[in-house]
């Protein structure tokens, strides 16, 4: 969901991502980022006003732009959800996963613990970083996840092999310069959104039983293909 605040132009993003938790305040399952670019204003939830603490210097010198954050809005995804998107992806030992806006570190947690890879989450609320760090350390894989407090449009991810993502449609598309730029045989998998007009290569739908919801994850793979391409039949 989109809404403009004031006047001001202000590229705010959410810390919202596959891995986020529940927030009982929403009704709408999905996450939702608010930022003004000249929108007009669509229908949210009514959601108190929580100023974050900025996140740390820009990794990517191209954009200098420091994103002024409202409110995060925190979704969860189911845990079978979870390693069927790790699956889909064919993570391994060797894979460094990245996981944009990383919530409770569910995802990357998962991931360094059933496949023994490293992983890194980005997450701009400072409380869900502590959250993600403390999951790791109570999954003894702490040594393998590095949870960082960034900004995730800034972020580098030159050192990933794969990028989950649960944000958005809007936010998707504007990570495309970053991810445009992953690897050759870097995967991206994204729960319930797709990629701007990018095709996936695979799309699977899995009914989660924590919430007996129909989930969508899409995998792309790197080199991104161009608009027009056919996916490849799902399995």
């Amino acid at each position: 969901m989109v809404r403009t605040i004031g006047g001001t132009a202000l590229l705010s993003f959410l810390a919202v991502t596959a891995a986020g938790c529940i927030d009982s305040r929403t009704e709408d399952s999905r996450p939702f980022l608010l930022y003004d670019a000249g929108h007009t204003e669509a229908a949210a939830p009514q959601m108190a006003v929580e100023p974050v603490p900025p996140a740390e210097p820009a990794g990517d010198p191209a954009n200098t732009s420091q994103p002024a954050v409202l409110f995060i809005a925190y979704v969860a995804t189911p845990p079978d959800v979870v390693d069927t998107m790790l699956k889909l992806a064919h993570v391994m030992k060797r894979d460094v996963v990245y996981d944009l806006g990383c919530g409770d570190g569910r995802i990357v947690v998962r991931a360094a613990k059933r496949y023994g890879c490293r992983a890194v989450g980005y997450d701009l609320d400072h409380l869900r970083v502590q959250e993600a760090r403390k999951n790791a350390e109570d999954n003894h894989v702490a040594r393998l996840v590095r949870i960082e407090q960034k900004d995730i449009l800034l972020a580098d991810l030159s050192e990933a092999t794969v990028v989950a993502l649960y944000l958005g449609p809007e936010l998707n598309a504007r990570l495309l310069p970053q991810l445009a730029r992953l690897g050759a045989g870097a995967r991206i998998v994204s729960h319930d959104f797709g990629l701007a007009d990018i095709p996936p290569d695979k799309v699977v739908e899995v009914t989660s039983r924590t919430d007996r919801r129909i989930h969508t994850i899409y995998l792309w793979n790197c080199p991104l293909k161009t608009p027009g391409q056919r996916p490849e039949p799902s399995p």
